[in-house]
């Protein structure tokens, strides 16, 4: 995994209860009423926090391309390990 993943998760586990904080506190109530001091506070929060610049990447090499969720690793080594025996419950399929 490359280190500004980590790095980037890390960060989004620091803020995510201060941004959640934030975003409650900044919309808008039954009268309408918009907390701007909560909106300036979440805006100074780094860009690094926000979830959605996270990537999936292989745990095992880093690749950022042909990623498959349940297994956590890139296609490519999915088939190296599923061959290999490696991943359990997996078998190469032959007809």
């Amino acid at each position: 995994m490359k280190a500004r993943e980590v790095k980037r998760r890390k960060m989004v586990e620091k803020y995510a209860a201060k941004k959640a904080a934030l975003k409650k506190a900044s919309l808008a109530d039954a009268e309408g009423n918009i907390d701007y001091e909560a909106l300036t506070k979440l805006q100074k929060i780094p860009r690094n926090a926000s979830r959605i610049r996270l990537h999936n990447r292989c745990e095992l090499t880093g690749r950022p391309k042909g990623y498959m969720r349940q297994f956590g690793i890139s296609r490519i080594m999915f088939r190296e390990m599923a061959s290999a025996g490696l991943i359990p419950g997996v078998k190469k399929a032959s007809w």
